[in-house]
């Protein structure tokens, strides 16, 4: 494995962990994780790039090794938690962004917000929502409501071990060393030697925000930088997620330069799956963009 670093700035009051690959000085590549993972969990499509590359992969707020919200976490936060990341990182030139599905999806509407600040975007299985309905409001609320009284604690294991049997279970294609991996990523020891995510149990709270997808089309719209989605052939996630054949096609039409990757034999966890065809498609897409003119 290509050897990593961290460090841990601090970015809106919380410290945030992140996780560094490659020279400072090569030309940067920042990969946003999903939910309830973690940025060092992108070690397997590192490795498989070819070029010189400063890879960042920061840990969202709650998430891995960064800190907790001791208010909870709303989803605004994590655009702005980007943009004093890239000011970190990149304060004058436009970054490129690769992120997976909740971080794929918040690249994208940072394209829109800041697209003079966004070189390009892969978005890895990061399609967005369905629309709610405004009816749902009232129970939403109220659940929420409810979720806050108590917090339910993540799921214990006996070791790191049956973590990563636990991720195997949930994704067959993960091999054994994999699993182990990313089971030291994203679990922690608790006090009485077992092991549990490293996650705030406060992640588990359901939103009392409706997504409201014509916000979001508003804000893809205004993206300038080139888009890319790599997506699995599967279609198990978007059926899940109430995500229809034409709200996609809608998300499409919003990107003004947009491509789409459709690989076969993959989950949902592509950069877990098929890393080097992954790497393969960030690494040429990010490459031509880079000979494009400034956004």
């Amino acid at each position: 494995m290509k050897p990593s670093r961290f460090t841990r700035p601090t970015l809106r009051g919380l410290r945030m962990h992140c996780t560094h690959w490659g020279r400072d000085d090569a030309p940067l590549l920042i990969m946003l994780h999903g939910w309830g993972d973690a940025g060092a969990s992108f070690q397997f499509v590192v490795d498989a790039l070819k070029g010189d590359w400063h890879v960042v992969a920061p840990d969202w707020r709650g998430f891995g090794g960064s800190e907790w919200a001791l208010g909870g976490y709303w989803f605004p936060d994590y655009l702005a938690d980007l943009d004093a990341l890239v000011s970190e990182f990149s304060p004058e030139a436009p970054v490129h962004l690769v992120g997976h599905s909740m971080g794929g999806n918040i690249a994208c509407l940072y394209a829109g917000i800041r697209p003079r600040r966004v070189a390009s975007v892969v978005a890895i299985d990061a399609f967005g929502l369905a629309d709610r309905p405004s009816d749902e409001a009232p129970g939403r609320y109220e659940k929420w409501l409810n979720g806050l009284a108590v917090t339910s604690p993540w799921r214990l294991y006996d070791s790191f071990d049956a973590l990563a049997e636990r991720l195997r279970r949930r994704n067959p294609r993960l091999d054994a060393g994999k699993a182990r991996f990313l089971a030291g990523v994203l679990g922690r020891t608790c006090d009485d030697g077992q092991v549990s995510l490293a996650a705030d149990p406060a992640h588990q709270r359901v939103n009392p925000v409706l997504y409201r997808r014509a916000e979001a089309e508003a804000c893809w719209r205004r993206a300038k930088a080139p888009v890319m989605w790599i997506e699995p052939e599967d279609e198990t996630l978007r059926q899940e997620l109430g995500v229809d054949a034409a709200q996609i096609a809608n998300a499409k039409a919003c990107f003004s330069d947009f491509r789409e990757h459709l690989i076969p034999n993959a989950g949902h966890n592509l950069h877990h799956d098929v890393p080097e065809q992954v790497a393969q498609l960030i690494e040429s897409f990010v490459l031509a963009a880079q000979n494009r003119s400034p956004v």
